[in-house]
């Protein structure tokens, strides 16, 4: 028992050291075994699959959905007011809006606001309101507020214009600007003036004429003056020719024609005189003819000469008596010219006489007076006709390039005065304001395509309308208007989703905007952007993963990048397909 108990130990103690001896032989190792031991273990390759689609390149944005175009109303005047007056409104009261304007939609022709009771009318027009528009104003002002009463756009504020504003006003429940009882008493006031200054003128000439120092004067040069008239008369009436010397003239015409039809006959009696006779035929056996002896034309010669003497002879009368009868009208229209110069000597001395006559009369100077006096009255009648009558003031149209269009905000209320910025409107389209970061921006043009994402994940279609300056909904403060390119900061963008249904519940939310910068005509073979490498040689090339470790270099071409992935041609036709797998990197 003793013994198999020692036997027992033994063996544990046996078992013991070798199980040690194992331990530390187990944990010895050769310096070559330690080295190999500390080698990184053999690197495995991360690669992607190539793949076959379009892509599109976007630029993402935070941006916010609101009413698009907003613009700030101002009154370009007072509302109301008396014509010629002063202050704010009717008899110098300040501008106090009795009703302010409403958020929502404003077409053409509605009451934007009340001012003082008076309307404020939205009417469409590019040129803003800047005068008030009176009887006679002529401008492109009035033109433009013609086209929207729809009346003849003349571009005067005419008789047309007044009945049409008076309609215009009648049918919405007002009463046009018209001319008050201070100023109705003014202009009666003028009126009478002028006339009292032309009949105190009218006395005074009548009582000039009829002194007896003048009488004779003036009576004088009334007469000078009938002679004058009727020399000038006779000059203009002056004929060329008398009717005696154009009798005689015909009658010595008679006598060349006479002549010319005898000169011809004698013409033609020579020439047939002079005729040879014909000879007459013979036989050979006949003795032959004796020639004609020569005719005799001595005597129609001299008859054709006499002829001719005789035609030179009348033509020469004709002459004469033409020339005599340019003698005569030149002499009788120099005895008439002479008799209208001493008509108008006559006239100017008698009139000479007579305005020195008058003018040592004591009541030339009254005269003077008088009619001085009835030009300023006519002057000051015609000044104030000017702005007299149905007017517009100035401050009770506001023209918006756009209607219809909508009240964004009302910047008064009830019991305001007037001082500025009466509300901002906007149009009743939607738009999306963003901001960018600058190298961005230079991707994008107006026109590009875009999806807006609402909080709900709906995607919504969207056009870049404006970047820069352009895109600003209202200037911010401080700045020239003039865009600085650069390649910090950010720039605002504006997009106009391509439809207006089911926004209107999120305006003034954020929406991700995505707008499409370029993309591939179709699909295309495209890799992770880590996977295109540049070799020493500058080309761009992919390694394509095969069997094992081993991998195979393709150069390739690459195009649009998109989402972290470029599209990719092989230089050689088919060493990339679809499916294959590109080495990403090394891990």
């Amino acid at each position: 028992m003793r013994r198999s108990r020692v036997l027992a130990l033994v063996v544990a103690g046996v078992l013991v050291v070798a199980g040690a001896g194992w331990v530390v032989g187990s944990r010895l190792r050769s310096p070559a075994e330690e080295a190999a031991a500390r080698r990184p273990p053999t690197p495995s390759l991360v690669t992607a699959p190539v793949e076959r689609r379009k892509l599109t390149s976007t630029v993402t944005v935070s941006g916010t959905l609101s009413y698009g175009s907003p613009l700030p109303v101002t009154l370009a005047g007072t509302v109301g007011g008396t014509i010629g007056g002063t202050g704010g409104g009717p008899n110098g009261s300040p501008q106090r809006v009795t009703k302010a304007p409403d958020p929502g939609p404003i077409r053409e022709g509605d009451v934007l606001m009340q001012v003082n009771g008076r309307p404020v009318f939205a009417l469409r027009g590019k040129r803003p309101m800047y005068r008030t528009l009176v009887p006679g104003t002529q401008g492109d002002d009035v033109k433009q507020l013609q086209r929207a009463l729809r009346v003849k756009a003349t571009g005067v504020f005419d008789a047309a214009t007044v009945a049409a504003v008076k309609r215009w006003y009648d049918k919405r429940g007002y009463q046009a600007q018209e001319p008050d009882l201070e100023s109705r008493k003014s202009l009666q006031q003028l009126r009478q003036a002028v006339q009292t200054a032309e009949e105190t003128l009218a006395a005074d000439r009548k009582a000039l004429d009829e002194g007896l120092d003048v009488r004779p004067l003036r009576l004088r040069h009334d007469n000078a003056r009938r002679d004058l008239k009727a020399a000038e008369k006779a000059l203009a009436e002056a004929p060329e020719v008398t009717p005696e010397q154009e009798t005689q003239l015909a009658s010595l015409r008679r006598a060349v024609r006479t002549a010319e039809e005898q000169v011809l006959a004698a013409e033609q009696a020579l020439a047939e005189a002079r005729k040879p006779a014909p000879t007459p035929t013979t036989t050979t056996t006949a003795t032959p003819a004796p020639a004609p002896s020569p005719v005799d034309t001595s005597l129609l010669e001299t008859k054709l000469a006499n002829a001719r003497q005789d035609l030179d002879e009348a033509r020469q009368a004709v002459a004469a008596y033409e020339e005599q009868i340019g003698v005569d009208r030149d002499k009788r229209l120099d005895e008439l010219r002479k008799a209208v110069r001493t008509a108008k000597e006559a006239e100017a001395t008698a009139a000479q006489a007579l305005n020195r006559a008058r003018k040592v009369s004591p009541l030339r100077m009254k005269v003077t007076h008088s009619r001085a006096n009835l030009a300023d009255a006519r002057t000051m009648l015609a000044e104030f006709r000017k702005t007299y009558g149905v007017s517009v003031p100035a401050g009770e149209i506001v023209f918006l390039p756009k209607l219809p269009a909508r009240i964004d905000k009302a910047e008064v209320k009830p019991g305001d005065t007037i001082e500025g910025k009466v509300a901002t409107v906007t149009s009743s389209a939607f738009a999306v304001s963003a901001s960018v970061d600058a190298k961005e921006a230079k991707l994008l043009r107006p026109g590009q395509e875009a999806s807006m994402e609402t909080m709900d994940g709906t995607q919504l279609p969207a056009t870049l309308t404006a970047t820069g300056e352009e895109a600003r909904l209202t200037p911010e403060e401080g700045e020239s208007g003039e865009e600085e390119e650069s390649d910090t900061g950010s720039v605002p963008v504006l997009l106009t989703p391509e439809s207006a249904k089911a926004l209107k519940s999120l305006v003034g939310s954020a929406l991700t905007v995505r707008i499409s910068v370029g993309s591939t005509e179709g699909e295309v073979l495209s890799v992770p952007v880590a996977a295109v490498v540049t070799s020493a040689d500058g080309r761009p090339r992919v390694r394509v993963a095969l069997d094992g470790d081993r991998t195979r270099e393709v150069e390739v071409r690459t195009g649009l990048t998109a989402d972290g992935d470029v599209e990719v041609t092989p230089v050689r036709a088919g060493q990339i397909k679809e499916g294959d797998r590109v080495v990403v990197s090394d891990a």
